[in-house]
């Protein structure tokens, strides 16, 4: 005699009818799986050859722009590489915007416990 396989995915179990008749609600169906889970581990190898590839191109982008160039700024007068300058430019820039998005953040955060602190009168 052969055995019967056991069945794959959850069962469900449905409650009986309720005295009135009604019968109950039957829990959505699962999504199928697709195979494959994503991890930690998997996101961070992900992110770190990302990261190598960026790394590969900001050196080439520092090796093809190596000639030195004339900066003045605010009477500061510099002579750097103009990968440099442009990298530094980049990174002031995107402090600025940091700040910004900081300071926009701190503005809802103290707007949301104000609101929060008031009785609301119904």
């Amino acid at each position: 005699m052969t055995e019967q396989p056991a069945p794959q995915g959850p069962t469900i179990t449905v409650p009986p009818q309720s005295a009135n008749g009604n019968s109950p609600q039957l829990p959505p169906a699962p999504a199928p799986a697709s195979g494959r889970t994503r991890t930690r581990i998997s996101g961070m190898r992900t992110g770190l050859i990302a990261g190598f590839a960026l790394l590969i191109l900001v050196m080439i982008f520092i090796i093809q722009n190596a000639h030195a160039v004339s900066i003045s700024f605010l009477g500061a007068h510099l002579r750097l590489s103009l990968a440099v300058a442009l990298i530094l430019a980049v990174i002031a820039g995107a402090l600025i915007m940091a700040a910004a998005g900081t300071a926009r953040i701190t503005q809802l955060r103290r707007i949301m416990r104000r609101d929060r602190a008031r009785p609301h009168a119904s």
